[in-house]
């Protein structure tokens, strides 16, 4: 699977995403391009979205997007916070869809 990570998500984190093909929005070219817009560049190029934004669900129209959207939630954005969820991750990954938005918590 072709995955996305927002700038909010330490790129570190792609190294506990074996097996699938994990780009960053910085390497993509695409910092500091607004939710709506990047959600509409990750949709030619990606699969799925994953961010720790809590609100861009609540932003966004996401059924109409060719793009999953994954929503990890953790105390903090550290690495040390999210790897408790890689598990519940990757399951989710298993089963999304597009113009889905998943919320993965501990």
């Amino acid at each position: 699977m072709r995955l996305l990570l927002d700038e909010s998500v330490p790129r570190r984190l792609r190294q506990h995403l074996p097996g699938h093909d994990v780009k960053t929005v910085v390497e993509m070219g695409w910092s500091g391009v607004k939710n709506g817009a990047l959600l509409a560049l990750a949709g030619s190029d990606f699969d799925a979205f994953i961010t720790v934004d809590k609100n861009l669900p609540y932003q966004q129209n996401l059924t109409t997007l060719p793009v999953a959207v994954v929503v990890l939630d953790a105390s903090s954005n550290e690495l040390s916070h999210l790897l408790p969820l890689m598990v519940q991750l990757d399951s989710t990954l298993a089963q999304l869809k597009p113009g889905k938005c998943v919320l993965v918590k501990g």
